[in-house]
């Protein structure tokens, strides 16, 4: 159990029949009137942000969340299949559980699924990874201008914008994070 007065970011608490991680806090000490912790909470399993304020003293529970490393195996369908590294368990996940955080992730690449309670909420991709650009029109010379960028497909299907130097075939390092190009490797 954790009191709203001992907040810190990063901690995530099970309130509301939801898991919820404490994006920021503050301690305010108004004038009049009691004190209060006012928090900005990130609802780990759908993402929504919501801004609420607590009595110091309130209580909640810690939600333990699991983080292990699983290599993407390959996807049957609907299903996406990952392997334990460890014990060579493998699970399959729906499309729903999934989403759109595999689109930068090729076949046995190492990602971290996320659990609560043995239920898995969300896959977290490498930060960067390095993909074969696999559909791209050619750059037009005289066309630049500052940071001229064109779309480009990458092996696994997802399309990123990168400058017109960049060709068809080229391997190219791209933030998952942000799904912007960052270089030629």
């Amino acid at each position: 159990m954790v009191t709203a007065g001992d907040f810190k970011n990063g901690i995530t608490v099970l309130m509301d029949n939801g898991i919820w991680q404490i994006i920021e806090f503050q301690h305010v000490k108004p004038g009049k009137g009691a004190a209060f912790v006012r928090t900005k909470l990130k609802n780990i399993v759908s993402g929504g942000v919501v801004e609420k304020s607590f009595r110091p003293t309130e209580k909640f529970e810690l939600a333990h969340i699991d983080r292990k490393a699983y290599q993407y195996l390959y996807a049957d369908g609907d299903l996406y299949n990952f392997m334990d590294n460890e014990t060579y368990e493998q699970i399959a996940l729906s499309k729903d559980n999934v989403g759109d955080s595999l689109k930068f992730v090729k076949e046995n690449e190492t990602v971290t699924l996320c659990s609560h309670n043995g239920n898995v909420f969300a896959i977290e991709p490498p930060l960067f990874v390095e993909l074969q650009i696999t559909e791209s029109e050619p750059g037009v010379k005289g066309n630049t201008a500052t940071g001229a960028t064109k779309p480009a497909i990458v092996e696994t299907g997802a399309q990123v914008l990168v400058p017109l130097f960049v060709n068809e075939g080229d391997v190219i390092k791209i933030d998952t994070r942000t799904g912007e190009y960052l270089s030629r490797v």
